[in-house]
């Protein structure tokens, strides 16, 4: 069995789950719940001013018969006072001292109001804070939330008032409503941040209603946008994972979250750069019971492979993840269709002669059958033909030798200039 403990900017728990700051960890009820059922951690849903929701708060998505493919928020923080709060966190904390246990802040960008809370909240026993600098709707029309976290200066002067009264690690949760979520993230680092998470929320509109003509969701027949979540975000938030644990200059361990449903996609996000992970939509969806399959699924993943502690995945992918012109342009894959699997669909023959390189015959054998076969050397590799067949293994992305070196279009184009530079006629 392996070990799952961690330990993020010194915030220790038995596994690499958490709870993510939203409606799961409303209370102490809620998170203890969890704690019961074997989650390593939680993030405390956003503490801070008082607040009122609406009424008709979350939308969703769903896909080919897949419920909750995405989701869509527009509650607020906590609604509940926070002395009521604080109690139950102190509470949780007595209760199940081994978990992690982690305070999400969101106040107006003042130094006062950030040393004020965070004291009050430090009081109670927590293990870390987390800074709310993502929340894209409501919040932000009042100053916080996201509309802070697209803002460096704001990010680093916040998190700098906050480190100079704070007693526990200090995690800055970056939005990705922005165009380079690094600016943001480095901004964090120079402002003293222990960790930073990622991503929260993405500003969305779910839908429209044909009947009615309203928004999904609606309060009365108005609507705003919210915050996506889920399934279908994953590769937008692993995308920004990478991109921050690649950079030379974010230097601090990450809490990765965004469409983490299973073992599978914390392990992605762990050799991606994430120390842990944290869930909230597979929650709400499944409920608190799937950290069961989740610890039981990594441990066997890490004994197949032969991994003694969960640690040792974090950021194994990263130096694999680079930037387009460091691609070897004369690497090349091309399709190839096994007949004994294929079941003569034609789904692949379409995509590629409709979307794709027009490069699949339909044939026929001596027997006078139909048959699906790839023009190797008219194929470019794209994998569409694969991505689209219903049946696995009946196309194979094969790896074609290269009569020649790898080359970069990086290292092509200081070819190219090296050659001008001799004055040699490039074409």
């Amino acid at each position: 069995m392996a070990d799952l403990s961690i330990n993020l900017a010194g915030i220790k728990s038995p596994n690499p789950f958490w709870l993510a700051s939203a409606p799961p960890t409303n209370s102490g009820y809620q998170v203890q719940r969890a704690f019961e059922a074997g989650w390593g951690g939680a993030v405390w849903k956003t503490l801070g001013e008082p607040i009122l929701n609406v009424s008709s708060r979350f939308a969703a998505v769903s896909f080919n018969g897949q419920r909750v493919a995405g989701f869509n928020n527009i509650e607020l923080i906590t609604d509940r006072p926070l002395e009521v709060n604080l109690k139950e966190i102190y509470e949780t904390k007595k209760r199940f001292p081994d978990r992690a246990l982690v305070a999400s802040l969101m106040v107006e960008p003042k130094r006062e109001k950030w040393h004020e809370i965070v004291k009050r909240v430090e009081d109670v026993g927590v293990d870390g804070l987390e800074l709310n600098f993502g929340c894209p709707h409501g919040m932000a029309e009042r100053g916080m939330g996201s509309a802070s976290g697209q803002v460096p200066e704001l990010v680093e002067k916040q998190t700098y008032w906050v480190k100079e009264v704070a007693q526990t690690p200090v995690i800055v949760k970056l939005t990705p409503n922005i165009t380079d979520i690094t600016a943001t993230a480095e901004a964090a680092v120079q402002g003293g941040a222990d960790a930073i998470s990622m991503i929260n929320t993405i500003n969305s509109l779910m839908g429209v209603d044909l009947d009615t003509w309203n928004t999904i969701p609606h309060v009365a027949g108005k609507g705003a946008h919210g915050g996506y979540c889920g399934p279908a975000v994953k590769p937008i938030a692993l995308n920004m994972v990478a991109e921050c644990a690649r950079h030379p200059r974010i230097n601090v361990p990450i809490s990765g979250m965004g469409g983490v449903s299973s073992w599978r996609e914390a392990a992605e996000f762990m050799l991606m750069g994430a120390t842990g992970v944290q869930v909230c939509t597979a929650v709400m969806h499944h409920g608190f019971r799937i950290i069961e399959d989740m610890i039981e699924g990594l441990n066997h993943y890490l004994d197949e492979k032969g991994i003694a502690s969960v640690m040792d995945l974090v950021g194994k992918s990263v130096h694999k993840y680079s930037d387009w012109g460091n691609l070897d342009l004369n690497y090349k894959v091309a399709a190839r269709i096994n007949t004994d699997v294929c079941i003569n669909c034609n789904k692949c023959y379409i995509a590629c002669e409709d979307a794709s390189h027009q490069c699949i015959d339909r044939l026929t054998d001596e027997n006078g059958k139909e048959y699906l076969k790839v023009r190797e050397d008219d194929c470019v590799g794209c994998n569409l033909c694969s991505i689209v067949c219903p049946v696995d293994g009946a196309i194979d992305m094969v790896e074609i030798p290269s009569e020649h070196p790898p080359m970069t279009w990086n290292e092509r184009q200081a070819a190219i200039g090296a050659l001008a530079s001799c004055n040699v006629d490039v074409k």
